[in-house]
């Protein structure tokens, strides 16, 4: 089998393929990120995905590259990553007592070869007070989170529910990775 190249500084996308069990490097995708104009938040992430697993595969023409991409949308407004943690408290307070949709592309390239897909998870967010968004901004959690939230950190007890796959909402769904990388 090609050796695998996971293309993301993501530490937690790592740390998922990792708990996979699959064998693979880190190279880093140097691109600039164009985002399809009138795109819905599914077609975003996977345009990004396939950009970032291109970039990386252009270098590395014999390797399976992945590339992906996690945005957290509230209908079709799509949250970013927070830009101050002013912009942080503000998506906070969107999300507060309101479910919202975590979308993560995934491309797979290897020569020519390529596949794409999207996973989407419904989140459900508890009724946030003002005290309990300004204390959780405050931990800087949420400065590099899509949403300005991480699931798998302080985050969690922001959440009251999710419908879908838990490791999609923390940027990766590898159940489904896993079975598109075997039959890649």
């Amino acid at each position: 089998m090609a050796e695998i190249i996971l293309a993301s500084a993501s530490p937690r996308r790592r740390e998922l393929l990792a708990l996979a069990g699959v064998d693979f490097t880190v190279k880093v995708a140097d691109v600039e990120e164009i985002i399809p104009e009138n795109a819905s938040p599914d077609e975003v992430v996977k345009s990004l995905a396939m950009q970032k697993a291109q970039a990386v595969a252009k270098d590395n023409p014999d390797s399976i590259v992945i590339g992906s991409d996690t945005v957290v949308a509230l209908g079709n407004t799509i949250l970013g990553k927070p830009k101050d943690e002013e912009n942080a408290v503000e998506m906070l307070k969107m999300l507060s007592g309101r479910s919202h949709t975590v979308y993560t592309g995934v491309a797979l390239v290897h020569g020519e070869k390529t596949a794409n897909f999207c996973e989407a998870t419904q989140v459900v967010f508890h009724t946030l007070d003002e005290r309990e968004i300004c204390d959780y901004v405050a931990t800087k959690e949420p400065m590099d989170k899509a949403g300005a939230y991480g699931i798998q950190g302080k985050g969690c007890v922001l959440v009251e529910k999710i419908v879908g796959d838990y490791f999609n909402v923390v940027g990766l769904p590898v159940s489904r990775l896993y079975r598109e990388l075997k039959k890649f």
